[in-house]
């Protein structure tokens, strides 16, 4: 492939990317969309098939002036910040609180802010003169900030993600294993438009992981993550009345985590250009591969984390889930499998206790790695109108050593919950 047809080629794919964004674009006249067409291809010249990461941006001077570094070189300065924590050079480094702020949301800088990223990170400020001002309209604006965040990286500190592993997928034939992935997808789809018919808005992704996905919803905050946990159980309840239809292996025996914690967002290339949705990886996608590893068939994990619940405050696991419990009745009413949801409850399993109730029973659990990490046993029951219950998960009973490696279990605060 020659220069020119690179060039047609980003071409093509940029006017996708901005089909895309025709909720925003659909006002625009032909000239502006045509000046923000030129404007992504600047920016992939910059990006250079993904050699170079663009931090953030400002309008200035007619155009708009960009802070870009090499791809490792993000890497290089984290790693920096990590050994200036330990005292190692300390004054000579951003911290790591910086890196992380500037990583973290909107990407639009004013001047004097452009200034002070390139003097602690000592590099250089790029100026990408524009045929029109485009940065000067507010609505512009946001449309480069999106346009910038396609060629970087984005740091979340907070966010839920959902994995569903497919268990005995390596076992599977290539078609079974496809079978499988399709209906696992169609369980996701199933369980979103569940959601959305009840007015309940959740924009979820989802990455490979190879014997299943990792899922997410774009957007952020509590209300984003307990929807993603209500989407999680939809799912399974999809999947659960798949099985007890199909015939054949076509639809999988799922196993499920469910944690919060920080990641970082970006674009992988497809063929020369950035894809238009994001992938995650961070401490959340890795707790959850090392949960997932000490997982039952049929089990549902919850991890040990704190969540935000606002700018200066957060809960802990217990709290959300009794969060998310009482948001269940917004799912009443749901049709499953063409009956009518009376009532839904989800818990984490304990032990009954003597005087009513139950407690709550954090495992600890470890890796291959010897990495201990703590995690609850969550089960979920969904009845309807006429047809049996589903019952999602497995019982508190069945954890023991024989079945689930852990180092030691211990009871949590009694709940009220039904178990």
């Amino acid at each position: 492939m020659d220069s020119s047809d690179t060039e047609i080629f980003g071409l093509a794919s940029v006017g996708g990317y901005l089909d895309a964004l025709s909720a925003i674009t659909s006002d625009m006249s032909l000239k502006e969309r045509d000046d923000l067409i030129h404007l992504d291809k600047s920016l992939h010249g910059l990006w250079k098939l993904g050699q170079n990461v663009i931090l953030c941006w400002c309008p200035e001077n007619e155009g708009i002036s960009l802070v870009v570094v090499p791809h490792y070189a993000v890497a290089e300065i984290s790693h920096a910040t990590a050994r200036a924590g330990a005292g190692e050079s300390r004054e000579l480094w951003p911290s790591r609180q910086f890196l992380e702020t500037l990583l973290c949301g909107r990407r639009q800088q004013t001047p004097r802010q452009m200034d002070e990223v390139v003097r602690l990170l000592g590099v250089q400020r790029l100026h990408l003169p524009l045929r029109a001002a485009l940065a000067s309209n507010p609505a512009h604006e946001d449309i480069i900030e999106k346009m910038i965040k396609r060629y970087s990286i984005t740091y979340v500190p907070c966010r839920a993600v959902a994995q569903f592993d497919i268990v005995g997928f390596s076992l599977l034939s290539p078609f079974e294993q496809m079978t499988q992935l399709n209906s696992l997808a169609y369980s996701l789809n199933a369980a979103q438009s569940k959601l959305l018919d009840r007015k309940i808005g959740i924009d979820f992704a989802r990455a490979t992981t190879g014997d299943g996905f990792y899922v997410w919803n774009r957007d952020l905050g509590l209300d984003a993550n307990v929807n993603l946990y209500h989407l999680m159980y939809l799912a399974l309840a999809d999947n659960a009345i798949a099985r007890r239809r199909c015939v054949h292996d076509t639809v999988p025996k799922l196993r499920a985590a469910f944690h919060v914690g920080r990641s970082y967002e970006f674009h992988q290339s497809e063929g020369l250009n950035p894809t238009l949705y994001h992938y995650i990886v961070g401490d959340v996608t890795l707790e959850l591969a090392r949960m997932m590893e000490c997982a039952l068939p049929h089990q549902i994990l919850v991890g040990d984390f704190r969540a935000e619940l606002g700018e200066s405050s957060e809960i802990g696991t217990l709290e959300f889930v009794s969060q998310a419990t009482k948001t269940l009745s917004q799912l009443k009413g749901l049709t499953l499998s063409g009956d009518r949801v009376e009532w839904i409850e989800s818990y984490l399993t304990g032990v009954r206790l003597q005087g009513g109730g139950f407690t709550v029973r954090r495992i600890t659990v470890s890796d291959r790695h010897g990495i201990s990490r703590h995690v609850y046993n969550a089960k979920a029951n969904i009845y309807r109108r006429k047809g049996q219950p589903i019952l999602l998960g497995i019982e508190d009973r069945l954890i023991e050593p024989r079945n689930m490696p852990y180092a030691h279990t211990e009871h949590m605060k009694p709940t009220s919950a039904a178990h």
